[in-house]
């Protein structure tokens, strides 16, 4: 049976491991290390980062996130996976995502999945951000195997702007599978 879009998940990362053992209670420690077991509430505000307070969006703060894309097919290989950024409210808060380069690794993995930051102000080291807005310019992250994950970055710059009381951002993965 081909892969669907419930055999998809994307999850919080978490200071411990080893990967996917035990749950994320909070998204704004989700500063890499290991995927955690808490999926990502979709369409939820707040559900990767807090609020841009006044103060943040006054100095332009930059604030950083770390997620997993995990492949829970029994036996498929998810082909070709990329991501990018579907949508993004505008006059907010900008984003930008990179793929840690950990790259693909077991979702069960006792070995660090990501890269593990000191706070959500502290940039991961040699990850390259961009701001793709299409799958045919997005980050190729290549193939995700049955129990397999790789881990996403995103970056969310304050830019001094007016409130915005819905902020965010959609990321979207996409890519082929067998069967």
């Amino acid at each position: 049976m081909a892969i669907t879009a419930t055999d998809i998940l994307f999850k919080l990362s978490k200071n411990t491991g080893p990967g996917n053992s035990s749950p994320q209670g909070d998204p704004n420690d989700s500063i890499g290390g290991f995927m955690s077991s808490t999926a990502i509430t979709d369409a939820t505000l707040h559900n990767l980062f807090d609020v841009v307070t006044g103060d943040e969006n006054a100095a332009s703060n930059l604030e950083y996130r770390c997620f997993f894309i995990h492949n829970n097919h029994g036996s498929l290989t998810w082909e070709a996976v990329k991501v990018w950024l579907f949508s993004e409210t505008a006059g907010g808060a900008a984003a930008a995502i990179a793929i840690d380069g950990t790259g693909v690794v077991s979702a069960t993995s006792a070995s660090a999945q990501a890269e593990r930051i000191a706070n959500e102000d502290t940039a991961p080291s040699g990850e390259s951000f961009s701001s793709p807005t299409t799958k045919g310019t997005g980050l190729t992250v290549g193939n995700i195997g049955s129990g397999q994950c790789v881990a996403i970055w995103v970056r969310r710059s304050a830019a001094n702007t007016a409130a915005v009381d819905t902020d965010g951002v959609v990321i979207r993965a996409e890519g082929d599978t067998a069967a």
